[in-house]
């Protein structure tokens, strides 16, 4: 919708631009809905987003409809349905706010990981760490970590070093600085840690610092799956932090 964007979007990127409303049927058209493999409706509006994606299947037969759909009410459970094909035909609805918030909840899975996630129903974890000063295994040949740890299910899959992703082999080592991605047993994820260096303890006590999107979804992971945490959310805004004492119930 915006000029100014477009303009600089034109300036900038080999792209065509078009100014106009995205769920607007003559302005897909004019985009070349009619021939379009897939439709994204990334804009500020979840229904604009929606529409647009309603309009593309509706009009010009678009055979893929992805949407960004960020209020929490179009993403309950409950009204799945919605987005049927019979409904409304969007094939994939991402809410970037709540994927930033499901990795800072991973993360806080494993302490002092960068990054982690389950495979194989749970059985085997990729985790992703830092090497810091002072972790065991730096400057180690990976293929003696099975020698100096025989009862550990660990194997390293990649190493980030100066932003290049390096796919090692048994001779190459890991340094201070590096980012390290493993796979290993779900039972010897503490373990595992502890080889890197890393043995922080579970958080009793958080602070979440806004309360927007992502921190209200954040402390209601956090208070299903986290009981016994003392959890507090500072937000500027008193009207916000009333509706979030309404839909949180153990968050201060």
């Amino acid at each position: 919708n915006d000029p100014e964007i477009v303009q600089k979007l034109q300036d900038t990127a080999e792209v065509r631009c078009l100014v106009g409303n995205a769920s607007l049927p003559d302005v897909l058209d004019e985009a070349g809905a009619k021939s379009a493999d897939m439709v994204i409706a990334v804009t500020h509006s979840d229904e604009v987003n929606m529409v647009a994606c309603q309009v593309a299947h509706s009009i010009f037969e678009v055979p893929e409809k992805i949407a960004r759909v960020r209020d929490q009410s179009y993403l309950n459970p409950d009204w799945s349905d919605l987005y049927s094909p019979s409904n409304m035909p969007i094939d994939l609805i991402i809410s970037p706010e709540i994927e930033v918030a499901r990795a800072i909840f991973r993360r806080l899975k494993v302490p002092g990981a960068l990054d982690s996630l389950s495979f194989g129903g749970g059985r085997l974890k990729v985790i992703a760490v830092r090497c810091q000063e002072g972790c065991p295994v730096v400057n180690t040949p990976l293929r003696q970590l099975t020698e100096i740890f025989p009862d550990l299910n660990i194997v390293v899959l990649g190493i980030m070093r100066s932003d290049k992703l390096i796919v090692p082999k048994g001779d190459d080592q890991m340094l201070v600085g590096d980012e390290v991605y493993f796979v290993a047993d779900s039972k010897h994820v503490e373990r595992s840690m502890s080889v890197f260096g890393h043995e922080e303890k579970e958080a009793r006590r958080m602070a979440i610092v806004g309360g927007g999107n992502i921190g209200l979804f954040l402390a209601k992971k956090l208070e299903d799956e986290h009981p016994d945490l003392n959890l507090k959310i500072i937000e500027v805004s008193a009207k916000r932090a009333q509706y979030l004492a309404e839909n949180l119930s153990r968050t201060t």
